[in-house]
């Protein structure tokens, strides 16, 4: 390692900036579960949330701060006291604790969001530091719409908010408009004109509409940048955030080049990615750097005998450094607990025993159905959450009828917490179709179907079935997702988990 490295901090905003991404909410428990996954990933910095945002958000935040250890747990809040109040009470129990504040200092932001003038704008943002300060010292300033805004304000600011008590300072390119060679020349200017600047780390925030996040947060690196704010497989508002696998397999791939490294445990990106992307239901395409699962396959002719000769001819990272194992050994039913075991720690998983036990007892119950499991059958168990299926709802019996020409029938059974058992029949334009309608009979619930998606989350004619649901009930959006050899069970499981979570919701709202 170069004497001359520098340490670059990551901080993921998943839990807030990546749940923002349309269909990507997240209950409690999964944002527990990612936040705990963050921790063993070992970044830095976790975002946990807007606690201002609704009493769900604050119970979230206050949730992952009682639970989490190791990072900094992080808020966000506007330069407003209320909310900077919010934060503070939510992040009490973490051990250690950041209030992010932020303002917008574009003039677009200026004029046409907050009719402010520009000195309004530098006292607030000052305000908003100075309350933060009174709660800990560990303080961050965010101008919203940085790469918009005027090189000498934004100097102005960012001197103004260091004095105030900020102690990191970030550069957002909030709607992903710069590109590299001017973000660095942002970069250079605030370091050259901020006379306060080496008081606070500078940080970088880039979203990806122009496909540059991890190009720009680069470049920031290059130019001082010493924090970079990015989210798991780059999920976001709009094209999404800097991906945090990408940033920190650059910096660690050439790290004589950047002079920088991170604290992140790279073995755990690929499992921690396939959380996330199984939580959320936002898949990873096949050509996704780093964790895609074209991105350590080799098909051309040339490709493959280079990589027969020695793997450094085509691969730049081993397929080890990112947690993914390079055999894709194929498990039967007649594979034990020791073969499962050893492919699920060789796969980057670690589970307690009596979850490896509901694991097990799901393999062998999946084996029965399948000739072979492979990877992606055994992460799908993994990943399958004791409580992604908990609810007042629970599917006992499901028969179905599909005609050639169109048309279905199903009948359900569903056995409610309370004991109740019922049982619904219906027809609908398909298998699919009649279940829901059967369900939403049963339960008296009847979201608005927005979209359903299937796909393969293994190879063959056996191979499981992932179905993903989204709907939108009484102005919210819900998201379930199942996945087993039979489609329409899929299907149907995944819309029961939907009907779960709206209940679940509306309880929550009641307590």
């Amino acid at each position: 390692m170069p004497s001359n490295t520098d340490q670059v901090m990551i901080f993921d905003t998943t839990l807030r900036d990546g749940e923002q991404s349309p269909g990507c909410s997240m209950t409690q428990a999964e944002k527990l579960r990612v936040a705990k996954a963050l921790a063993e990933l070992g970044v830095d910095i976790i975002e946990a949330g807007f606690p201002a945002a609704s009493q769900g958000d604050w119970e979230a935040v206050n949730a992952v701060a009682r639970e989490v250890r190791g990072p900094i747990i992080c808020g966000l809040a506007r330069c407003d006291r209320d909310d900077i109040e919010k934060v503070a009470s939510a992040l009490a129990p973490a051990k250690r604790r950041r209030i992010h504040v932020f303002l917008a200092t574009s003039a677009i932001h200026r004029e046409l969001k907050l009719n402010m003038a520009k000195d309004e704008i530098i006292c607030r943002a000052v305000e908003g530091v100075r309350i933060a300060r009174e709660f800990w010292d560990d303080v961050e300033f965010s101008p919203e719409d940085a790469s918009r805004t005027e090189v000498e304000f934004l100097a102005q600011v960012v001197e103004a908010v260091i004095d105030a008590g900020a102690t990191t300072v970030n550069i957002p390119d909030t709607v992903g408009y710069t590109v590299p060679h001017e973000f660095a020349e942002l970069f250079g200017y605030l370091r050259k004109n901020v006379p306060n600047i080496d008081k606070a780390r500078l940080s970088v925030h880039c979203h990806d509409d122009l496909g540059m996040a991890v190009a720009n947060s680069l470049t920031a690196v290059v130019a001082g940048a010493r924090q970079i704010e990015c989210t798991i497989n780059g999920i976001g508002e709009r094209a999404g955030n800097c991906s945090l696998e990408e940033v920190v397999m650059a910096l660690q791939t050439r790290e004589t080049f950047f002079s920088a490294r991170t604290n992140i445990n790279s073995q755990r990106l690929y499992p921690t990615s396939r959380l996330v992307a199984s939580i959320t239901g936002m898949p990873i395409p096949r050509n996704k750097a780093v964790v895609g699962e074209n991105a350590f396959a080799h098909e051309s002719g040339i490709h493959q005998h280079g990589m027969l000769k020695h793997a450094s001819t085509y691969e730049i990272m081993r397929p080890q450094d990112v947690g993914l194992a390079r055999s894709s050994l194929v498990l039967g039913k007649h594979s034990g607990r020791h073969a499962l075991r050893e492919r699920v720690k060789e796969l980057g998983f670690e589970l307690e025993e009596i979850e490896f036990e509901r694991v097990f007892k799901e393999f062998k119950a999946l084996a029965d159905k399948k000739k072979e499991l492979f990877d992606g059958d055994i992460e799908a168990l993994v990943l399958r959450s004791e409580g992604t299926n908990s609810g007042p709802w629970a599917l006992v019996a499901l028969r179905t009828r599909s005609e050639v020409d169109g048309g279905g029938a199903a009948t359900i059974t569903l056995l409610h917490v309370d004991g109740a058992k019922l049982e619904r029949s219906a027809s609908g334009d398909g298998p699919v179709d009649a279940a829901f309608k059967a369900i939403e009979d049963a339960t008296g619930l009847r979201p608005a179907l927005q979209k359903f998606e299937l796909r393969s989350l293994t190879e063959g004619e056996d191979a499981q079935g992932e179905a993903v649901v989204y709907v939108n009930y009484n102005g919210r959006s819900y998201r379930g997702a199942s996945a087993t050899t039979d489609i329409v069970e899929s299907a149907t499981r995944a819309f029961l988990e939907v009907i779960n979570r709206i209940e679940q919701s509306q309880r929550a709202q009641l307590a």
